[in-house]
C-alpha cells in the first residue's frame, strides 16, 4: 500500500532552512553589513573631523602667540607652552630640532620652516597620525603637534555612541526582518497547505488572501486551478454516468435475448428476430466503443496529421455518394450545393480527418432528419471558405447551440424526445476540428427549420495572408 504524501511542513523541513529563516537571516546579514560599513565610515569621519579640529586649534594657538609680538622662540614662550601641555618643537636656524614634538618634525618640515614656509601636515608614527602646524620664526620655526592619543581621547566617547546607535539599528532591523519574513512566509505556508489539500482530492479549499501582488497572483492561480479541477471532475462524472447509461441499455437487451436463446425460449422466427436484435445491439456497442477510442486518440500527444492541398468539393461529392444509400433508408435526400468557384478550391488540410468530421455531422443530421426532408451539403469559396451541413430537423435553442459540442449534453437533454446517439459524435467532431486548427460552429438557418453545422476551412492555397 502506498504511503500518504508528506505534509508540506515536513517537506519544507527536509529541504533546509525555511523561507522565514532565510529572509530573517538575510535581513540580519544586510543590517550587520550596513552597520559595519556605516561604523567604519563613521569612525573615519569622526577621526577626520577631530584631526581637522586639532589642526584648527593648533593654528589658532600659533596665531594667538604671533599676535602678542613676543619672540616665539623665547624661553618665556617655551615655558608657557610647556605649562599648557601642548606638544611643541623649536626648529633653530641651524642645529638640532628640540622640544617634546621634535621627533615628529622630519627633515622636509625643518627645511620648509628654515626657508620661511609654514608647515601644515599629518605625520605618521607607527601608523598613528600626528597633526603638525608650524610657522617660520627668525630663520627657523615653531611647531605645535597633537598626537593620536589626544585624538583618541576625544573620539572614544563619540565612537561609543555611534556603536550603540548602530547596534540598536541592527536589533530594530532584525525585528523588522522577522516581521517582514513572517508576512511573506505565513501566506506561502497556508497556500502550500491549501494546494496540498487540493492535490489530495479536496475541492473548494479556501486559499488565504495576500496583499503582496506576486503572492496574490499565486493564490488566484491556486483558486482557479481548484475551480478547474472541480469542473473537470464534474464533467468526468457526467461523462461516466452518460457512458454507463449508454452501455446499460444495449447490454440489457443483449443479456435478455442471450438468456432467452440459452434456455430455449426463442424458436423459429423468434430466434431469428432475437439474433437480429443481438446483432444490432452489438453493432451499437461497437460504434460506442469506437467513439470512445477516437476520443482517446484525440487526447493523445502522438495524434498525427497528413496535411496537404485538398479539394473540399471532391470530399463532399464522395460524402454524398457514401451516404446516399443510408439516407434513402431514412427517406432523406442529400443535396450538394457548391459556389460557382468552389469546384477548384484548394486548402491545406488532412483530407481523411476532414472527411471524418463531415461524416460525423452527416450521421448526426440523418438521425434527426424527418422522412421526406433534404439534407444539404454546401461549400462556399472566397477568403473564408466553409463547408455547411444543414438538416431539416427540429432545430436547437440558443442555449443548445452554445453547448452543442459539449460531450453528451444534447443526448442527455433530448433523450426520449428525439433520436439521439451516444452523445459523443459532435464532441469528437469539435475536438478533431481543433486538432486540424479549424473551427466548427452551430447555428439556425436564415429561414426554415433545422440546424446548420459550419466547418470554417483554412484560407485557400495561394491566398495572400
Amino acid at each position: 500500500m502506498s504511503a500518504d504524501p508528506p505534509d508540506p511542513s515536513t517537506r519544507l523541513a527536509r529541504s533546509g532552512w525555511s523561507l522565514h529563516a532565510r529572509v530573517t537571516a538575510l535581513v540580519i546579514a544586510v543590517a550587520a553589513l550596513v552597520a559595519l560599513i556605516g561604523g567604519v565610515l563613521s569612525v573615519r569621519f569622526v577621526r577626520a573631523s577631530l584631526e581637522e579640529q586639532a589642526r584648527e586649534r593648533l593654528t589658532s594657538s600659533l596665531t594667538s602667540l604671533a599676535d602678542r609680538d613676543d619672540d616665539l622662540l623665547s624661553d618665556d614662550t617655551v615655558a608657557e607652552l610647556a605649562d599648557s601641555g601642548v606638544l611643541w618643537a623649536i626648529v633653530p636656524a641651524a642645529g638640532t630640532v628640540r622640544g617634546p614634538a621634535a621627533r615628529y618634525v622630519d627633515a622636509h618640515a625643518a627645511r620648509a620652516l628654515r626657508a620661511g614656509d609654514p608647515v601644515s601636515d599629518t605625520a605618521r608614527v607607527w601608523r598613528a597620525p600626528v597633526v603638525l602646524e608650524g610657522v617660520p620664526v627668525g630663520g627657523g620655526g615653531l611647531v605645535l603637534a597633537t598626537t593620536e592619543e589626544q585624538i583618541n581621547t576625544a573620539s572614544r566617547q563619540l565612537a561609543r555612541r555611534i556603536i550603540i546607535s548602530l547596534a540598536v539599528g541592527v536589533v530594530v532591523a532584525t525585528a523588522a526582518g522577522a516581521w517582514f519574513a513572517g508576512g511573506i512566509s505565513r501566506p506561502l505556508s497556508r497556500t502550500a497547505s491549501a494546494a496540498d489539500r487540493i492535490a489530495k482530492g479536496e475541492r473548494s479549499v479556501p486559499v488565504p488572501a495576500a496583499t503582496i501582488p506576486e503572492l496574490s497572483a499565486m493564490t488566484d492561480a491556486i483558486r482557479a486551478l481548484d475551480r478547474s479541477l472541480a469542473a473537470s471532475e464534474g464533467r468526468q462524472r457526467e461523462f461516466l454516468l452518460s457512458i454507463s447509461h449508454e452501455l446499460r441499455t444495449p447490454l440489457t437487451a443483449i443479456r435478455g435475448y442471450a438468456e432467452g436463446l440459452a434456455d430455449g425460449t426463442f424458436h423459429g422466427d423468434a430466434a431469428v428476430r432475437a439474433g437480429e436484435v443481438l446483432e444490432a445491439e452489438t453493432a451499437r456497442l461497437h460504434r460506442f466503443v469506437d467513439d470512445l477510442l477516437e476520443l482517446a486518440r484525440l487526447e493523445a500527444d502522438d495524434f498525427t496529421l497528413d496535411v496537404r492541398p485538398t479539394l473540399p468539393a471532391e470530399l463532399l461529392r464522395s460524402t454524398q455518394d457514401a451516404w446516399h444509400a443510408t439516407a434513402a433508408q431514412h427517406d432523406v435526400t442529400i443535396d450538394l450545393r457548391l459556389d460557382p468557384t468552389a469546384a477548384d478550391l484548394r486548402v491545406e488540410v488532412d483530407a481523411r480527418r476532414l472527411r471524418q468530421i463531415i461524416d460525423g455531422l452527416v450521421e448526426n443530421a440523418l438521425r434527426i432528419a424527418p422522412a421526406g426532408s433534404t439534407l444539404t451539403l454546401g461549400l462556399t469559396a472566397g477568403t473564408d471558405p466553409a463547408i455547411t451541413v444543414r438538416d431539416a430537423g427540429p432545430g436547437l435553442t440558443d442555449q443548445d447551440l452554445a453547448r452543442a459540442f459539449d460531450r453528451g449534453i444534447l443526448a442527455e437533454r433530448y433523450r426520449g424526445s428525439r433520436p439521439v446517439g451516444s452523445g459523443l459524435g459532435l464532441s469528437i467532431a469539435h475536438r478533431l476540428a481543433a486538432r486540424l486548427h479549424i473551427t466548427l460552429g452551430a447555428s439556425r438557418p436564415a429561414s426554415g427549420p433545422g440546424t446548420t453545422m459550419t466547418i470554417h476551412l483554412p484560407p485557400p492555397v495561394g491566398a495572400s495572408g
